[in-house]
């Protein structure tokens, strides 16, 4: 059995370059044509949020309202604007559209740049016709160097994000797939309280190790939690101290799952991708789930708590699964 985590790390930005290195710290990847929100002081725990820079001055208001709602909802007190992009023009009207926005709102907008390429432009107190910006390397800061003691991948693009839940792995794919047969023929035989157990035994083992499953076990495990009572029993099992090693367990399983059945898998993956704090991951996920079915409940109801920016604290697990379990 692996140690306990260890606590979150605390970053501390100082500076622009300090804010710069931190969007892919807490993103995970490094963004391209967006527009990044960095809230602080919330009476709630503070958030980070990314959209795409609109493509056309009539999609501004639609990114205004879109990130304006979840700082009404949290009360957020400061904020910092980032705007990725390559043509200054479309960057700095997104950026004053949103700062107006929020110092409406009563939001201390404390910084706002615009990043094109490994240059970045201030954007507040007249300085935003600064026309040859400030070289940055954020691979270089420290803050870099922390995301490797801590484990964090960060990505070069949110695409490289999202292709990092594609297998590559053909016979790994096939195996589990095979297993995945193998275990929907005896699905009907199966006894309700013995697969609980076992899908209760089969996920505490590998999260306590921090293994991957067998092809056997992976495909059976796709089999069960198509009933709703199983998966939720390896949901249950989520809490915010093992969410990381649900996330390796759940993406592995993905990366492992043939597109049209990681329906389930990847559902519980952005649930545990949001109890790490790591909503880009999340929405990721959520998405493959989504192209299955946008309507599942799970999806719906992660859908929403990633929408309003809820903060993985506060989640209070509910869970009547104890009965199943027992026999009941």
């Amino acid at each position: 059995m692996k140690p306990p985590t260890t606590a979150p790390t605390t970053l501390t930005a100082r500076t622009p370059e300090d804010l710069l290195a931190l969007v892919p710290y807490v993103l995970g990847f490094r963004p391209e044509q967006s527009m990044v929100m960095l809230t602080f002081g919330a009476d709630q725990p503070t958030f980070h949020a990314r959209v795409d820079l609109p493509d056309a001055p009539d999609d501004l208001a639609d990114m205004v309202a879109c990130l304006l709602d979840p700082v009404r909802r949290h009360r957020v007190p400061r904020a910092v604007l980032i705007a990725y992009g390559d043509d200054p023009g479309p960057s700095a009207e997104a950026l004053h559209a949103l700062g107006a926005a929020l110092v409406a709102e009563g939001v201390d907008v404390v910084e706002m740049l615009r990043v094109s390429g490994n240059r970045w432009y201030p954007m507040l107190g007249g300085a935003d016709d600064l026309a040859d910006g400030i070289v940055y390397d954020e691979r270089s800061h420290p803050f870099a160097a922390q995301a490797v003691l801590d484990g964090r991948v960060t990505h070069d693009s949110r695409d490289d994000l999202v292709d990092s839940l594609v297998g590559t792995d053909l016979v790994a794919i096939e195996a589990v797939e095979s297993a995945i047969l193998e275990a929907a023929v005896r699905r009907g035989r199966f006894d309700p309280v013995a697969e609980a157990r076992w899908v209760q035994q089969v996920v505490v083992t590998h999260i306590e190790d921090e293994t991957p499953l067998t092809a056997a076990e992976a495909g059976r495990l796709v089999v069960a939690c198509q009933d709703r009572d199983l998966r939720d029993v390896a949901w249950g099992l989520m809490s915010r101290e093992t969410a990381a090693a649900h996330v390796d367990l759940w993406r592995d399983l993905v990366r492992r799952t043939r597109d049209d059945l990681q329906l389930v898998p990847a559902a519980l993956l952005a649930f545990a991708a949001w109890l790490t704090g790591s909503g880009a991951l999340a929405w990721c996920a959520l998405d493959r789930a989504a192209l299955i079915d946008p309507d599942y409940g799970m999806v719906r109801l992660l859908g929403q708590a990633l929408e309003q920016a809820l903060p993985p604290a506060a989640w209070e697990p509910v869970n009547a699964l104890p009965a199943l379990l027992d026999g009941a």
